[in-house]
C-alpha cells in the first residue's frame, strides 16, 4: 500500500505535523535512506532509490529532463513518495560564470554579490539542481591554502556580511524559517566547511587545526552564525580535526554550538566521505565506529558514503541501532531535519523542475552578462599606478599584449565553473579588441606558458614590446593551482613568467602587469619595478571586457583587498587584526617583535586598493564623547574626491579597545560603505556603532562590554586612517 498525501493538503497543513506522519510510517531502512547521499546516477542507484534507500544525489543531474526522470522514480515508484534532493557545486555561477568568491569579496559590494547568487540559483534550478554546496565561509589567513579562492578573505566582519548576502542570494530574502525557498528560482544553500577548515596548519589542505576557543568564537564561527541568522538550509562539516577532535565527529561544534546555542534546525551534511575518514584520523577504529561518532556528534547526511572507502551510514546506522548504540529516535531526529528541508524547498508540493516556467521566465542573457561584467569590474584591485600610467588612452597607436593568460578562456574561469563554457568567456585580447577599435594595433604574443621553463617565445615577446607604445603583460596562475588540494609553499608567480616580465621591462617600454590568481602572490620585484599593477584574480565570463574597461578608463577601479598580500611566505600568517604583543615593533630597536631580514609590514594591506582619482579623509567625529554600555555612538567623517575622475571609494571603519581584560587586536573592522563621488565632491559618511560591536569574550568566555576608551578610525584601507575616540562608562 502507498501512503500518499495530496499537494493541496500538504500546502494547507503545518509541515512539522506532516513530518511526524511520514516518520510514523517509515521503516528503519527508509529513514536511514534519507541520510544517505549517493554520487551520480546509474542502475544500481536507481534501484536503491526505488527501495527508499537514497535521500539525495550529488552530481549526475545535468538537465531538467533528467532531474524529472529520476525524481519520478522517488515520487511515483517508492512506498512513500518522498522526493529527492539534487545537489551540485554552484560556487561562483552555474552557466554564467562570475568572478571567483575571493575576487567578488574584493568588490566589497554584498548587494551585487547577492544578485550574482540569485542568477546562479535561477540557472541551476532551471537545470534541476535544488541544493548547492555554497557558500564557503571559511576565514583564511594563510594564502598557501588553495581554497582561499573560494571564500571572502581574512576578516570575520566582512566575511559575515558576504556570508549573509550569498545565502540570501541562493535562497531568497524570506524569514529564517526558509519559506523563501519555495520560490522555483531558489535553491538551498550550504555554508561550509564547519568549522575552522581555513586554519589548516602550514596552509596544507586537510591538515590539522589547533586554535584557542577564543579564536574559534571570534574569528571562525561568526560567518557561520551569520549564515544561520540568514536562514541557511544546511551546513557542511569539515575534513579537518579541530583541537584534537575531527570536525565531522565534533559534538561540541555540531551540537552544543550549532543546535543548542544557536537553535538551528537545518541539515548537517558531511564533506565527501569525511565521516569515513574518521578512521584515517585514528579517531574511529572502523567504519561502524566512524558512523557512530559522526552521527552522534550531529552529522545528519553522509556524503559519498558509498565510495570505495566509504559505506559508512549504510549499512552501519542500522547495525548501530541493532547493537543498541543509537536509538531509532536519534535517527528520527536527523530524518526530521532532512524532511524539513525538503518541505521548505516545496518539493512535496512541486517535486519536479517546471521546464515551461523556466522557458517562459528565463533571464535575459544581456541582464546576466551585465551583472557578471559589473561584478568583474568591481572585483579588480589596482595595486600600483606610478606616474598615472593608467588609464591608457584609446588613441594609442600600438599595444603589445603578452602573456599566457592574455588569450586563455579556460583558466580565467577559475575552478568550480559548473556548467560554464570557455566559448562564453571574453578573453583579455578579445575585450581590448572590442573596446578600442581598429585604429590601435594589438601585437599579441603568448611569450611563455604558465608553469614550465620554455623560453622559446621570449624573443617574439620582446620584439612585440619593442614595436609597441605600451606593454600589457597578463600573467599568473593556472586555475587548478588554487582550489581544493592546491596548497603551495611557493607563492611567486609560477614558472618563468617573472623572468619574462623582467626581459620586457628591460626594453624600456611602459609596462602594465595584470595579475590573475586565486590567492595573494608574492610579487615584490613586480611591485617595486613595474609602473602599473592590477590584481584581476579569475573573473569568469566577462574577464576581458572588465579588464579592458579598467585599463582604458571606462571604469575607474574600486576594488579593495579582502586579504593581506605578504612580502614572503615567511611572514605567513599575516593579517591586519594581529595583537600588539608586549614588545610592539619599533624601527631600529632589536628587542621588539620584528624580523631581521624583512619588514613586518605586508606588501599590500587588507582593505587596500587604488583609484584613478584620489580621496581625502577629514573631520572624524563622534556624536557622544561618553556612552553607557547600552548606548550607541555615531562616527562620521568627511570624504572628498580630490582628483580629476569620478570614482568609488570603500570607506572603512575600524575600532580599537585601548585597554581590556584580555588582549584585543590592534584594530577590528566594524563597518564599511561604498560611495561614489564626483571630482571636488564631499560627503559626510556616518557609521553607527552598536553595543555588540564593542563587546568581546572575557577570560571566562562571556560576552562583555568593558568600560574604557575606544579609538575609532576611518579610512580607505586598514593602515591609512584618521582617528578619534570615545569612552564607555559604567
Amino acid at each position: 500500500m502507498l501512503f500518499r498525501f495530496s499537494p493541496a493538503l500538504i500546502a494547507q497543513e503545518n509541515y512539522e505535523t506532516k513530518i511526524e506522519e511520514f516518520i510514523s510510517k517509515m521503516t528503519l531502512d527508509e529513514k536511514i535512506g534519507q541520510l544517505i547521499q549517493r554520487i551520480g546516477v546509474n542502475e544500481e542507484i536507481e534501484k536503491s532509490i526505488r527501495e527508499g534507500k537514497v535521500g539525495s544525489l550529488l552530481f549526475g543531474i545535468h538537465s531538467p529532463e533528467e532531474a524529472n526522470r529520476v525524481q519520478k522514480i522517488a515520487v511515483e515508484e517508492t512506498r512513500l513518495g518522498i522526493p529527492l534532493l539534487f545537489a551540485n557545486d554552484v560556487i561562483h555561477g552555474y552557466q554564467t560564470i562570475f568572478p571567483i568568491p575571493l575576487a567578488e569579496a574584493s568588490s566589497w559590494n554584498p548587494e551585487l554579490i547577492k544578485k550574482a547568487c540569485e542568477i546562479a540559483a535561477f540557472e541551476a534550478a532551471s537545470d534541476g539542481t535544488n541544493w548547492t554546496f555554497a557558500p564557503m565561509v571559511d576565514i583564511v589567513r594563510d594564502p598557501r591554502w588553495g581554497r582561499i579562492m573560494e571564500g571572502s578573505g581574512e576578516d570575520p566582519f566582512l566575511g559575515s556580511i558576504i556570508s549573509s548576502a550569498r545565502v540570501k542570494g541562493f535562497q531568497g530574502d524570506g524569514p529564517a524559517n526558509g519559506t523563501g525557498l519555495k520560490d522555483k528560482t531558489k535553491i538551498a544553500a550550504c555554508s561550509k566547511h564547519y568549522v575552522a577548515y581555513g586554519g589548516a596548519e602550514g596552509g596544507r589542505d586537510y591538515n590539522t587545526v589547533d586554535i584557542s576557543e577564543r579564536t574559534l568564537h571570534e574569528v571562525y564561527l561568526p560567518p557561520f552564525h551569520s549564515a544561520v541568522n540568514s536562514g541557511v538550509a544546511s551546513i557542511m562539516s569539515a575534513f579537518n580535526d579541530l583541537n584534537g577532535i575531527p570536525a565531522s565527529g565534533n559534538y561540541f561544534t555540531l551540537t552544543e554550538i550549532l543546535r543548542n546555542e544557536w537553535k538551528w534546525d537545518g541539515v548537517v551534511i558531511s564533506d565527501w566521505n569525511s565521516i569515513g575518514e574518521l578512521v584515517k584520523h585514528r579517531f574511529a577504529k572502523d567504519k561502524n565506529d566512524a558512523a557512530l561518532k559522526g552521527f552522534t556528534a550531529g552529522v545528519d547526511i553522509d556524503m559519498a558514503g558509498d565510495t570505495i572507502d566509504g559505506n559508512i551510514y549504510s549499512p552501519n546506522l542500522k547495525n548501530l541501532v541493532e547493537q543498541g548504540l543509537i536509538t531509532v529516535e536519534q535517527i528520527n531526529k536527523s530524518v526530521r531535519n532532512v524532511l524539513r528541508m525538503k518541505f521548505k524547498l516545496g518539493l512535496f508540493e512541486n517535486p519536479y523542475t517546471d521546464i515551461e516556467f523556466f522557458k517562459k521566465n528565463n533571464l535575459e542573457k544581456s541582464y546576466k552578462d551585465s551583472i557578471a561584467l559589473q561584478l568583474a569590474k568591481e572585483s579588480i584591485v589596482l595595486l600600483k599606478n606610478e606616474n598615472n600610467l593608467l588609464p591608457l588612452k584609446k588613441e594609442i597607436k600600438s599595444i603589445a599584449l603578452i602573456g599566457p593568460l592574455a588569450d586563455n578562456p579556460e583558466d580565467v574561469m577559475g575552478v568550480w565553473s559548473a556548467a560554464g563554457k570557455p566559448d562564453d568567456v571574453i578573453t583579455v585580447l578579445k575585450g581590448i579588441e572590442n573596446l578600442i577599435g581598429d585604429n590601435t594595433k594589438i601585437n599579441y604574443v603568448k611569450g611563455c606558458n604558465i608553469n614550465d621553463n620554455d623560453t622559446s617565445g621570449f624573443n617574439d615577446a620582446i620584439q612585440s614590446a619593442e614595436n609597441s607604445d605600451v606593454v600589457i603583460l597578463v600573467v599568473g596562475e593556472e586555475r587548478e593551482m588554487s582550489g581544493e588540494a592546491a596548497s603551495k609553499t611557493d607563492l611567486n608567480i609560477p614558472g618563468i613568467q617573472e623572468e619574462l616580465i623582467k626581459r620586457i621591462y628591460e626594453t624600456g617600454k611602459p609596462v602594465v602587469v595584470v595579475l590573475m590568481s586565486g590567492r595573494p602572490l608574492t610579487i615584490n620585484w613586480v611591485s617595486e619595478n613595474i609602473s602599473a599593477v592590477i590584481e584581476a584574480w579569475f573573473l569568469g565570463d566577462q574577464t576581458g571586457n572588465a579588464i579592458a574597461e579598467v585599463l582604458f578608463g571606462d571604469y575607474n577601479p574600486s576594488g579593495k583587498l579582502p586579504v593581506t598580500f605578504p612580502r614572503s611566505t615567511g611572514q605567513i600568517p599575516i593579517y591586519y587584526y594581529q595583537k600588539s604583543t608586549g614588545r610592539p615593533f619599533i624601527d631600529k630597536e632589536k628587542y621588539t617583535s620584528r624580523y631581521l631580514d624583512s619588514p613586518n609590514s605586508p606588501l599590500y594591506p587588507f582593505g587596500y586598493g587604488l583609484s584613478y582619482t584620489s580621496f581625502s579623509y577629514k573631520n572624524i567625529k563622534v556624536d557622544k564623547n561618553r556612552i553607557d554600555k547600552d548606548d550607541f555612538v555615531i562616527v562620521s567623517a568627511d570624504v572628498s574626491n580630490t582628483g580629476k575622475f569620478e570614482g568609488e571609494e570603500v570607506v572603512q571603519l575600524y575600532i580599537q579597545d585601548e585597554v581590556s581584560s584580555v588582549t584585543r587586536p590592534v584594530k577590528e573592522l566594524k563597518g564599511f560603505q561604498k560611495i561614489k563621488l564626483k571630482p571636488g565632491e564631499t560627503k559626510t559618511i556616518n557609521f553607527k556603532l552598536i553595543p555588540y560591536m564593542l563587546s568581546f569574550l572575557d577570560k571566562d568566555m562571556k560576552r562583555v562590554i568593558e568600560p574604557g576608551k575606544f579609538n575609532v578610525m576611518i579610512g580607505g584601507n586598514s593602515i591609512d586612517l584618521i582617528s578619534t575616540s570615545f569612552e564607555v562608562i559604567e
